[in-house]
């Protein structure tokens, strides 16, 4: 089993749909931020790459065939190279709307007993240039810049830009697979997810 998937979205775009999505199309199990609530033990492995120190990728997503959200979506360029013929969804969203979810939940950590995932998720955000989370113009400047830098590092054959409301179709083309027939495609709120885990 290999990486096929690598999400390339910033959390609260409907990552979390896609991933119950991705499993349900056969490309499971899939990897999410949420693993590092149950699994903790990962936690060390992402620290090191937000330092800059070298991952074996494939130790890390060994039994995975996908990847969405926080942290992997952060290494994208890392794991394209890692996976040459992996496949790139890039979850969108409404700017302003994303603003919204992600300043209640990913951003809102003060408010929330620290735990090393949600730690190491902020650092990977500053990182990225999500620094100033309380000025709404700078973050979504961010976003924007984000998903821009996404498109134009991923050849255009092997990206899906996409957005969970589209539903199955858009998805299952692009991989290749049939829509499953009489289910509805899973639309799950990501911030009630985030706050379960943080309980």
């Amino acid at each position: 089993m290999t990486l096929e998937i690598i999400g390339a979205g910033f959390g609260r775009t409907g990552t979390m749909s896609l991933k119950v999505a991705l499993e349900e199309l056969g490309f499971g199990p899939c990897y999410h931020m949420i693993e590092l609530f149950e699994h903790p033990e990962y936690v060390e492995w992402w620290e090191a790459a937000v330092r800059g120190e070298p991952v074996d990728w494939e130790d890390l997503f060994r039994g995975y065939r996908a990847t969405v959200d926080w942290p992997g979506a952060a290494f994208y360029k890392e794991l394209m190279e890692r996976y040459p013929e992996a496949r790139v969804i890039l979850t969108v969203r409404d700017p302003e709307r994303w603003y919204e979810s992600a300043q209640s939940t990913i951003f809102d950590i003060k408010d929330m007993t620290l735990s090393r995932g949600p730690e190491m998720a902020r650092d990977l955000a500053w990182q990225r240039g999500f620094r100033d989370v309380a000025d709404p113009q700078h973050m979504i400047r961010a976003f924007k810049r984000w998903n821009e830098e996404v498109k134009e590092s991923v050849p255009a054959k092997r990206l899906l830009i996409y957005e969970a409301k589209e539903g199955w179709k858009p998805l299952c083309d692009f991989l290749g697979v049939e829509v499953p027939e009489g289910k509805p495609f899973p639309h799950l709120n990501d911030a009630d997810s985030f706050r379960k885990m943080e309980s």
